[in-house]
């Protein structure tokens, strides 16, 4: 293959017809059903965990304003992804939307990063709820297997957990199933964490005391006061908050679950979009609601960081409100367990059917309706891993995978927004000549354009490039550097970037059922908190980030690239030279 072919290959995007909703799966998931998982996937230890956590260590009280933080630079993620689930109602979530905007080689790395994602969440999570059960029974498993069969290797866990193992090989059965069956005990088990959520809330605001807000240095006690920071609200300042957004920001991952759904819920372009917002409201209302009671029943210098509301209710006097709130974490890391693992198979079955992966794993199960062969490969890999894997150090993994698929899509986005008016070629209205001084003039609109065309696409894709590459810059230097001068000069550059692209024509979007609001704003800053957010991660964890993304590649171009469905569909349509045009599935839009 040669260079432009090859080049040729890694840009080619996946046409989807509007209108086109056929489906091997089953289409039974509605909007109940959708926002169920998406809150059950989210919702899940972090609130019984995140808030106390964060309180102790980095924002105080503080905690609240970091979950608004967080939630804010969620929502403008949450808001791409709806927008692109109104556009392309397909199995696949942000592998998908790239392939359809961006190209085969960016939306194949986005799925290879999905599956790490949804992989080490799984296995996180079944990790979590095998240790948090079995540290209700005094870690008797943790002693047993410990001394019986050790595991002597320092990157590995101390001990086979064959519990975590066979919770995820539970879950798996489950999905194996059937998706509605599974949705069913979803539906029961997130019911049932959001009345844990109300318990604890309504018992929390009896034993309430707005004075833990307003607590002096001189009024902590003196073994407390070095690790308190200087006391009242905000204990570590606006640093804190925003450190703390950080790492609260991880406790809303899980929404975009719902993108995945696109060829199984009744009707995707208006369900999977209201119920990626109804999500992210009810999980920002769960978590600001927790954060202000917790912190407000105790000092949050006392906080336990690894287990809060067991431990406040027990100090408050109220055990019966403790053992609920034991019980209701069970029932929370189920919809974690289901919700981290249930996207894995259909992006395994989406990449399957393109032909980017083996094409075995789109195989779909005549009775139940269900990637089988998927799906039992992401549990048997998931159980694996959760078996015998010390998870602490490959959590970020997750984090990193998740906020480049943020990234992608939010770009993806600003492209499509951008992208040349198909009706205009259609009706011979022809574009400006691409001059030097017609570039110039178009980069802030002097051409006066009311549609976007080759021209004003090419000026938008360039800024939209640049903008990504000095976001990048920006973010870290800010990490690294510390240099105000350099900072405030890209800082400058940024904002002047998103001049040229708020002055460039966009595309008419009135047919979408949902649509980004203020673009190019807010996949603008969705994508600057997200590069943000990757710089702060440390140097191991893109260290094996890399690692696994050269396994992902050397799979694409010994196999993905020539088995591609759109490779396959240009050579039918190169022999017959009797197709039009509009029958070719291979395109390349830049």
């Amino acid at each position: 293959m040669g260079c432009a072919k090859l080049f040729a290959a890694l840009r080619r995007c996946k046409q989807f017809e509007d209108g086109d909703t056929t489906t091997q799966l089953s289409r039974c998931l509605g909007l109940l059903d959708l926002t169920a998982l998406g809150v059950g996937s989210t919702l899940g230890l972090g609130v019984y965990v995140l808030a106390g956590a964060v309180a102790k260590t980095v924002a105080g009280p503080a905690v609240t304003l970091s979950f608004l933080v967080a939630a804010i630079a969620s929502a403008f993620a949450g808001l791409c992804y709806a927008e692109f689930a109104a556009r392309v109602p397909k199995a696949g979530s942000a592998y998908v939307y790239s392939y359809v905007s961006v190209g085969e080689f960016i939306a194949f790395t986005i799925g290879w990063n999905l599956i790490l994602e949804y992989v080490i969440g799984t296995a996180s999570v079944a990790k979590g709820m095998a240790n948090y059960i079995d540290s209700l029974f005094n870690s008797t498993m943790a002693k047993t297997m410990t001394a019986v069969a050790p595991i002597n290797v320092s990157f590995l866990a101390d001990y086979p957990d064959f519990f975590a193992f066979t919770l995820v090989l539970l879950i798996t059965i489950l999905l194996c199933v059937g998706v509605k069956e599974s949705t069913k005990l979803n539906n029961v088990f997130t019911a049932l964490n959001m009345a844990t959520v109300v318990i604890v809330v309504v018992a929390g605001s009896i034993k309430s005391d707005p004075a833990n807000w307003r607590i002096q240095v001189k009024d902590i006690p003196e073994e407390y006061r070095e690790q308190a920071g200087e006391g009242g609200f905000m204990p570590w300042g606006l640093a804190g908050v925003m450190a703390g957004a950080a790492k609260c920001f991880f406790g809303f991952v899980g929404f975009d679950c719902v993108a995945t759904t696109g060829e199984e819920a009744k009707n995707p372009k208006r369900d999977i979009p209201l119920s990626i917002v109804v999500s992210l409201v009810v999980i920002f209302v769960s978590y600001f609601s927790i954060a202000t009671v917790l912190t407000m029943m105790w000092p949050y210098y006392l906080q336990d960081a690894d287990a809060p509301f067991p431990y406040v209710f027990t100090q408050t006097g109220m055990p019966v409100i403790m053992w609920i709130v034991t019980v209701g974490a069970v029932f929370a890391l189920c919809t974690s367990l289901l919700g981290a693992m249930f996207p894995l198979p259909r992006v395994l079955y989406a990449m399957g059917s393109d032909g980017v992966l083996f094409r075995p794993l789109c195989k779909i199960n005549a009775r139940t309706k269900t990637p089988l062969l998927a799906t039992l490969l992401s549990g048997l890999f998931s159980a694996i891993m959760a078996a015998i894997f010390n998870l602490n150090q490959l959590i970020d993994m997750m984090s990193i995978g998740t906020l480049l698929a943020y990234t992608i899509v939010a770009t993806s986005v600003l492209i499509l927004r951008y992208e040349e008016d198909s009706r205009l070629i259609m009706n011979g209205i022809k574009a400006v000549p691409d001059t030097a001084f017609s570039v110039i003039k178009q980069t802030f609109n002097l051409l006066g354009l009311k549609h976007p065309n080759s021209l004003s696409f090419e000026i938008a894709k360039w800024t939209i490039g640049l903008f990504f590459v000095v976001a990048l810059a920006t973010c870290a230097l800010m990490r690294w550097s510390g240099g105000d001068v350099a900072v405030i000069c890209c800082g400058v550059l940024l904002v002047l970037l998103l001049v040229v692209l708020y002055r460039q024509p966009r595309a008419s979007v009135q047919h979408l059922t949902f649509k980004v609001p203020l673009v190019p704003l807010v996949p603008y800053l969705s994508v600057c908190m997200n590069v943000y957010l990757m710089m702060q991660l440390d140097y191991q964890t893109w260290v094996r980030f890399i690692i696994w993304l050269a396994i992902g590649y050397a799979i694409y171009f010994f196999y993905g690239i020539r088995n591609s469905s759109l490779s396959e569909k240009k050579i039918v349509t190169e022999k017959d030279n009797g197709k039009t045009e509009n029958e070719k599935q291979v395109i390349t839009k830049f």
